[in-house]
């Protein structure tokens, strides 16, 4: 079988380990004669998994214990909703900072359910950067940012400072991918379908003060209380993903934690942009260097047919998943924990090879 090198943005690549020990659950999970895709979500066996993925979670991430974690449905875009259902309300208004396309989606959902305005945006720049000035409402319900902007290919290096006003942050493609203060923040959430499991399960992290101020008025599965409540059980959660994570969790701490996580993600960054960097210009990645995202990021070539060309060729080399989407044509690679340096390496060098033979 042809090894792949995956640089897809979402599902993005897995640990082979992983994936092997899940193969052999699939028959038989754990001795329970059922396969895990059988397994009741009110069996003690699943139970044991579900708390175990949550207090993994907690002791990567060193989560306080004022903290929830949830495990839900619908994808980060359902948390675009979900966070202003729950905290906006009567005269609140929220603060957003625009960052690319995911950013721009989540300000968009927060008008459909009450007050939301810009706080900073890089929009007219064409999102090539974070904007470090913020003009904020102090009396705003809490700010919202988008971490890392997979199609854009920016990230947050360092988190802004909101002073009293909780922040919320949409994690979706760089949850995991280090070490960060849980603490600082009143929300985080993210879908795991980039470092951490298939798609289907998104984690949010809702710290008690902030589960305080959110409205009880709402749909039953659209409120934060009640997923608090029922231990993210109150409907059936969608327990392969949650073992999947799991499973990855344990991979994570194997490998060293989440320190062992940001040297490689950082070591492989590091190689793809001085690839970028050194090309005199063949390359060309158009983000400021403080804001380059770790884990996509993004180029282009000196003609779209010539972009064309080396995404078609570099397929043929196994190496998938280069092409970026329209709102920013060009190349993107995705280089989410489980992707190795080997793999980047294999890009770098036939970059090189490329540039030397059409450049």
């Amino acid at each position: 079988m042809t090894h792949i090198h995956n640089f897809f943005p979402g599902p993005g690549a897995l640990p082979k380990q992983v994936i092997e020990r899940v193969k052999a659950d699939i028959p038989e999970f754990n001795g329970t004669g059922m396969s895990l895709f059988e397994l009741s979500h009110r069996s003690p066996r699943y139970q044991e998994v579900h708390d175990d993925a949550s207090a993994r979670v907690r002791r990567l991430l060193d989560v306080p214990e004022n903290f929830s974690v949830l495990w839900l449905q619908g994808g980060g875009s359902m948390q675009f909703a979900m966070v202003p259902m729950n905290l906006l309300g009567g005269d609140k208004s929220a603060d957003y900072v625009t960052t690319g396309t995911w950013s721009q989606r989540a300000i968009r959902e927060a008008t459909t359910v009450g007050r939301a305005r810009e706080a900073a945006s890089s929009a007219p720049d064409n999102f090539n950067y974070v904007p470090k000035q913020l003009d904020l409402d102090p009396d705003a319900a809490y700010v919202h940012i988008t971490a890392n902007n997979t199609i854009q290919g920016t990230q947050y290096h360092q988190y802004p400072d909101t002073g009293d006003v909780p922040l919320v942050a949409d994690m979706s493609s760089d949850l995991m991918w280090r070490p960060f203060d849980v603490s600082r923040f009143g929300i985080v959430y993210g879908g795991a379908h980039k470092n951490l499991g298939p798609a289907g399960v998104t984690i949010v992290m809702i710290r008690d003060d902030i589960l305080e101020r959110c409205r009880r008025d709402l749909p039953t599965l659209l409120s934060y209380h009640t997923h608090v409540k029922y231990n993210s059980m109150f409907n059936t959660p969608v327990t392969f993903a949650i073992y999947f994570v799991r499973y990855t969790l344990q991979w994570i701490e194997e490998q060293g934690g989440l320190v062992e996580m940001e040297r490689r993600n950082r070591a492989k960054a590091k190689l793809l942009y001085e690839t970028v960097d050194e090309s005199g210009g063949f390359y060309r990645c158009p983000i400021k260097p403080e804001d380059r995202s770790v884990m996509n990021a993004v180029f282009n070539l000196p003609t779209p047919e010539l972009e064309n060309t080396f995404i078609t060729q570099a397929e043929a080399h196994a190496m998938m998943g280069l092409r970026n989407l329209p709102m920013r044509p060009g190349c993107r690679v995705s280089m989410y924990n489980a992707v190795s340096l080997d793999s980047v390496q294999v890009l770098a060098d036939f970059m090189k090879e490329f540039q030397r033979t059409h450049g």
